[in-house]
């Protein structure tokens, strides 16, 4: 189990290539993936498996071994990000679905 999910609840997202885990914090509900040992287009993959789960109370958090530069595009209408820089040039990634904003209106098909 990742370093970040500790006391999550793990489960099988279809179509994931990691273990995704959902908790709750101050209120709010998230689910979670620690990308960093994969090899793209793994991170994309699970990213757009991830954003399926978010909405207003739901969201997501991306551990990934660098910026997940080619992602960014593809949710920034919908979704407000956060970064945190940890070591080694990985970044902690959390996405909330911005008001009004809908996931179908997400690109979820795959490019880099």
């Amino acid at each position: 189990m990742s370093d970040f999910f500790k006391g999550a609840e793990q489960f099988n997202a279809e179509g994931a290539t990691v273990p995704f885990y959902r908790y709750s914090q101050g209120g709010v509900d998230f689910v979670g993936f620690d990308s960093r040992p994969c090899v793209p287009p793994e991170p994309m993959v699970n990213a757009l498996v991830a954003i399926k789960f978010a909405n207003q109370n739901t969201k997501i958090v991306m551990v990934n071994h660098k910026f997940p530069a080619g992602l960014i595009p593809k949710i920034a209408e919908q979704f407000d990000i956060e970064r945190e820089d940890l070591e080694g040039g990985a970044v902690k990634m959390t996405f909330s679905l911005k008001q009004g904003a809908d996931v179908k209106n997400v690109d979820t098909s795959l490019c880099h």
